[in-house]
């Protein structure tokens, strides 16, 4: 269980910008195993979400909650993610071929493709979370985040690492396997059931679906994965949770 823990706070300490992981030796061994543990901090991040919205909501308008929901997401975990979607689309708009896509990426201005992305994925978020009912907020808040982590796990598991060097995120995909897939599967998986009950199991296939969609898309498009991409899959899959939640009133 120290072993489990230790990797959990690795996890922590990567997804977030607490110091949770304290002096630990983050080899690439451990960074890969710290992946079993994504859908958990994501989970944690959620019930933050959640005992702030509660807070906040009785004092000022639901619209400014949403808004103030989603900048303690980007703030918590340092926009880690948001960078990868600003520079995928930036990539995916610039390069010709795979070469050319991940040069583009390399490249740490943004372009205006990269901002459009950017602001219609904090936009599309606020909104998804804004018209969720009141009755599934807090379940939306806690799966949104946890669902996010979990495709970057199934991208690392059956994706290869694709940009040259190697690199912080080359050490998660080329040490990720079973174990950790499972593990992060299950997590999700359990929080659907307790979260929204029958229809959870048809979210998570929905969900399913939606990473298998990204993951042959990332394949064919780039042959594989790199960090951004990751980041870019994360927030992605937060979006379309947050959709499915919303179908989820409707059904």
């Amino acid at each position: 269980m120290k072993r489990e823990w230790e990797e959990f706070r690795i996890a922590g300490g990567f997804l977030t910008v607490f110091p949770v992981a304290g002096r630990l030796d983050m080899t690439p061994e451990r960074l890969g195993r710290s992946m079993a543990f994504f859908p958990a901090v994501g989970l944690l991040l959620g019930l933050v979400l959640v005992v702030i919205d509660s807070l906040l909501t009785p004092l000022i308008p639901r619209a400014v909650v949403d808004s103030l929901l989603v900048l303690v997401m980007i703030a918590v975990t340092g926009a880690l993610h948001l960078d990868g979607i600003a520079d995928l689309c930036d990539g995916l708009a610039g390069g010709k071929d795979r070469e050319g896509i991940l040069r583009i990426m390399k490249d740490s201005r943004v372009g205006a493709i990269g901002v459009v992305g950017l602001v219609m994925v904090i936009l599309l978020k606020y909104l998804a979370l804004h018209n969720v009912p009141v009755q599934l907020k807090s379940a939306a808040l806690i799966f949104m985040p946890a669902a996010g982590r979990w495709v970057q796990v199934v991208l690392a598991t059956y994706c290869g690492y694709i940009r040259p060097g190697g690199g912080t995120g080359g050490a998660f995909v080329d040490n990720v396997g079973e174990r950790e897939l499972i593990i992060a599967s299950f997590t999700l998986l359990l929080a659907a059931v307790i979260l929204f009950g029958f229809k959870g199991l048809v979210v998570l296939v929905l969900l399913g679906l939606g990473a298998m969609l990204l993951l042959r898309y990332f394949q064919v498009r780039l042959g594989g994965v790199t960090g951004d991409v990751l980041g870019a899959g994360n927030e992605i899959m937060e979006i379309f949770a947050l959709l499915l939640v919303l179908a989820l009133k409707g059904a």
